[in-house]
């Protein structure tokens, strides 16, 4: 049986693991720097940067969403932007994933948010046709930015110069 919940500072070592579950699905592994102290900082310090659900089946870690709040101007209001939602491979199958996402959709809606927004990888076809069964709508117009090590670097040292 499936429950979602807030996560807790108690839940950072699973919420850990899961991430990095999550970055060997992505192939990406390697990619990954996120310590315990920096989820526990982050998440679940003074000024929470994030919030995360956890989603058990039968008292076992099953999968997480982790989210923050964005602002729309043209919406004139908040939204919250889905950064991972993951469902461990061994629970996969069982409507953990869209309960997830119906999980934060809710928070969403009581928070008057104006919807979620996300990313999926092209190659990832499964959670593609999730995703469209919900209704989520494809910004096949908008392209995701990155900006990030020495160009990141670079560019803000162009403010103190």
């Amino acid at each position: 049986m499936i429950t979602i919940r807030a996560a807790c500072v108690e839940d950072v070592p699973a919420l850990q693991a899961m991430i990095c579950e999550f970055g060997e699905f992505n192939q990406e592994r390697h990619l990954i720097r996120t310590t315990k102290a920096d989820l526990v900082r982050d998440g679940f310090g003074d000024t929470p940067r994030f919030r995360a659900l956890i989603a058990e089946w039968d008292g076992k870690p099953a999968g997480y969403a982790l989210f923050f709040d964005i602002y729309s101007t043209w919406e004139g209001r908040a939204g919250l932007f889905l950064e991972d939602v993951f469902v461990r491979s061994d629970f996969r199958g069982r409507g953990i994933g869209k309960g997830l996402l119906a999980a934060v959709a809710e928070i969403a809606r009581k928070n008057s948010c104006y919807g979620v927004r996300w990313e999926v990888r092209s190659w990832n076809q499964s959670a593609i046709d999730l995703y469209k069964s919900i209704g989520a709508e494809f910004l096949d117009d908008h392209r995701s930015v990155l900006l990030s090590g020495e160009a990141f670097e670079r560019l803000a040292k162009v403010v103190s110069e």
